[in-house]
């Protein structure tokens, strides 16, 4: 049984006091909460984590993704984001349950437990979608500086600035404070759809009654729906999550309540892009800009025409916010990542001369992105949902890497995956690799029916049931004939499962992968840069 004292943590900064926005939780602070007062008094220190994470996955790409649905297909894909919940949850609350018992972050897991090779994979991934990502964000300040009327060059390297000066104090509880303020911004989202005042009805039926839009291209479509899905679960979101509650300090003892955040959080997502997307569906129903989307400053020009500059102003402000903490939170994402796999300091508690390289990459990234906004003739919408995009068909492979770690004895002890989180990932990632194969189907044959879209679908859902009860006979049968440990577990007290944290890497038995599961790592990782060549495809023949 590994303690405190002797747990995997690669940072020192890693470990002591939580010093959240809201209140402080010393190291030795392990008594029981005892009280409603005592309790509200942690959920407030612990708070940050999954309102961030959350809040900052609303973020421009978001804003241009959910404001296309609303101005092109009304609210008929509002269902998508109803869907989306408890993928939001199963896969967040499975990196901060890695983070709080392990302390190492998921970048360095994956390549400490699977190898070079797909470590190495894990982090290129990351870091050139990331990249991508962060000028996404940076679109979405320049196109709410351009409908504001303020300079945009000025505007950016302001926010550029701001978002450096915001983690380079060395002080972790003023970084989080900075964001807790940005995500009070996001709340301007609700002012904006009390004015635009859309129809509630058809807003509650179309969140919970899954169909498809009328008198519209089927690629274009499926392309939307995992740009929706790439927005909303995208992949850096599980290396910033399982860092940030590293390097807030969040142990075992702490993860109920962290688990609380993380669903404040997703109402406020949820919240958000549902305000989003039904605005615009309404504002722009019966006008000549319905079907029109071109990128999130005409959205917020259409809005001042048709209701007001001071809906079109709430927009562009809760725009710009977004980017800003999207930016923020993507950019730590990878330089937490590559402080983890590079073995360097890694934390906000340090300043820039004590962390270096961490702080390097976090400020490379922002400056490079802010610059590249600057070239002219960039199609900014196209590109800014052409990232979402890739997020969506990257995903599965991200989740599987994630069920692999929940599973593994050695890096979660007792804290691992009971069976039904096991098979909510598995279904997860099994639709989310079904819907980028209809997606690559409505790319290679444009004139696809939708008949043959729903036999995909059904095709592809038997497969999986087949596949899901041959597993799970092949373990029965395994289990059975002693080739398998049962599922029985040690009984443990809460108070040891509190204290359970990782062993030192070092000490772990080596992690195994076994013939079954690289084939098929394998045969997804080939795929998946197959459907990525055809996003690719997709998005140059939309903007020629």
């Amino acid at each position: 049984m590994s303690n405190l004292q002797a747990s995997a943590v690669l940072d020192s900064a890693h470990l002591g006091d939580i010093r959240g926005a809201f209140g402080t939780i010393r190291r030795a602070d392990t008594g029981p909460r005892q009280g409603l007062m005592a309790r509200l008094k942690t959920l407030l220190a612990i708070l940050g984590p999954g309102l961030i994470v959350m809040v900052g996955d609303n973020d421009a790409g978001a804003f241009s993704t959910y404001a296309q649905a609303g101005q092109n297909h009304g609210t008929a894909l509002l269902w998508t984001l109803a869907l989306l919940i408890p993928v939001l949850y199963v896969n967040q609350e499975m990196v901060l349950r890695l983070g709080a018992v392990t302390g190492v972050g998921h970048a360095r897991l994956i390549l400490e437990r699977f190898g070079k090779f797909w470590g190495a994979f894990s982090v290129i991934d990351l870091f050139i979608l990331n990249a991508l990502t962060i000028v996404t964000e940076f679109i979405g300040i320049s196109l709410g500086l351009d409908f504001l009327g303020l300079p945009k060059l000025l505007g950016i390297g302001v926010a550029a600035v701001l978002i450096m000066a915001a983690a380079g104090t060395g002080d972790f509880r003023r970084f989080e404070r900075f964001s807790m303020v940005l995500v009070l911004g996001s709340l301007l989202l609700i002012p904006l759809f009390i004015m635009v005042h859309p129809p509630m009805g058809d807003v509650l039926h179309d969140f919970v009654v899954p169909h498809m839009p009328t008198n519209a291209p089927l690629s274009d479509v499926m392309l939307l729906i995992i740009g929706i899905v790439g927005t909303t679960v995208a992949p850096w979101q599980l290396f910033f999550q399982q860092s940030y509650v590293i390097d807030k300090r969040i142990t075992p003892r702490f993860i109920r309540y962290e688990r609380i955040d993380l669903w404040l959080g997703i109402v406020l997502v949820i919240v958000g892009a549902v305000a989003i997307v039904a605005c615009m569906a309404h504002a722009f129903a019966g006008t000549a800009e319905a079907g029109q989307f071109i990128d999130t400053a005409a959205v917020a020009a259409g809005l001042a025409k048709h209701y007001g500059r001071l809906p079109g102003m709430l927009f562009a402000i809760a725009l710009i916010d977004a980017s800003i903490i999207g930016a923020a939170a993507i950019s730590l994402s990878s330089a937490y990542a590559i402080g983890d796999v590079l073995s360097l300091k890694h934390s906000l508690h340090r300043k820039p001369g004590e962390a270096k390289g961490f702080y390097a990459v976090y400020c490379v990234l922002i400056a490079v992105a802010a610059g590249l906004v600057m070239i002219p003739n960039m199609p900014l919408g196209l590109l800014t949902n052409a990232v979402q995009t890739l997020a969506g068909v990257l995903l599965p492979s991200a989740s599987v890497f994630l069920l692999l770690l929940c599973n593994d004895k050695e890096v979660l002890g007792p804290w691992t995956n009971n069976r039904l989180t096991n098979v909510a990932t598995v279904v997860i990632v099994g639709v989310l690799v079904l819907l980028s194969i209809v997606l690559t189907a409505a790319v290679a044959f444009p004139g696809i029916s939708g008949d043959r879209i729903m036999e995909i679908l059904v095709a592809g859902c038997v497969l999986g049931l087949v596949l899901g009860l041959g597993s799970f006979a092949l373990r029965a049968y395994r289990v059975a004939n002693g080739e398998l440990p049962t599922e029985s577990e040690e009984e443990l007290s809460r108070d040891q499962l509190d204290s359970w944290r990782m062993p030192p890497l070092e000490s772990l038995k080596p992690g195994k992968l076994t013939g079954a599961n690289r084939l098929w790592m394998g045969v997804l990782r080939g795929y998946l840069v197959l459907a990525v060549g055809m996003v690719v495809f997709k998005v140059v023949q939309m903007a020629m």
